[in-house]
């Protein structure tokens, strides 16, 4: 299903180990919880990128645009786990956001284009990751995180081509530092499952 996206697939520094997919399926409940937070939180991320930055044209028609998808998205997951009588319990932030984000740089116009690249990564390995779970799951689940593939990808594209823009330069290096930072993030053990955490400690197991 990833196939259909092939800049997607060659952007990722790795494919999401089946350890954490297993995981993912023993853990259903948790994986809608922290999806809508996830959902929540890109949503935040477009409209914090919309005040910050109110001088950047494209920026603001491309993040207004993404604002409203996730909060569609949130909405959508939520009613799914009103549904299966799931509560929307607050989650702590898996490590996979904060050990991206720590390497921001604080002047601009990098501190703009490292969060646009982050960006491009999260929304990447979300698609990923919905893409890879979907055949094990649920009718109504497998439908459902089928029908957010188109989404994610596009909101990868409009990350990565929005950093491109900005940045009046090559930017293969920046991505390729984030790269092997995001490699480490997904395949290192976690001791929580998180829809962007790596697979289980020996523990979890």
């Amino acid at each position: 299903m990833l196939s259909q996206f092939p800049e997607l697939e060659n952007f990722l520094p790795c494919k999401s180990p089946q350890a954490w997919v297993d995981w993912a399926l023993e853990n259903q409940t948790l994986m809608l919880i922290d999806h809508a937070h996830c959902e929540k939180k890109a949503a935040s991320t477009a409209m914090n990128l919309l005040y910050r930055y109110v001088d950047r044209d494209a920026l603001l028609h491309k993040m207004s645009q993404l604002a409203r998808e996730e909060l569609l998205h949130f909405e959508q997951v939520h009613k799914i786990m009103r549904n299966r009588g799931i509560t929307y319990d607050h989650l702590g932030a898996s490590r996979y956001a904060d050990g991206l984000r720590k390497h921001i740089r604080t002047h601009e116009p990098a501190r703009l284009i490292d969060i646009l690249i982050i960006g491009a990564f999260v929304e990447a390995r979300s698609c990923e990751r919905f893409a890879v779970l979907a055949p094990h799951l649920d009718d109504e689940l497998k439908k459902f995180y089928l029908s957010l593939l188109k989404s994610e990808a596009r909101h990868f594209e409009d990350y990565l081509a929005l950093a491109q823009e900005y940045a009046g330069e090559n930017i293969d290096d920046r991505i390729q530092f984030f790269r092997e930072i995001e490699q480490k993030l997904i395949e290192e053990p976690d001791t929580e499952f998180r829809i962007h955490s790596g697979p289980p400690t020996s523990a979890n197991r």
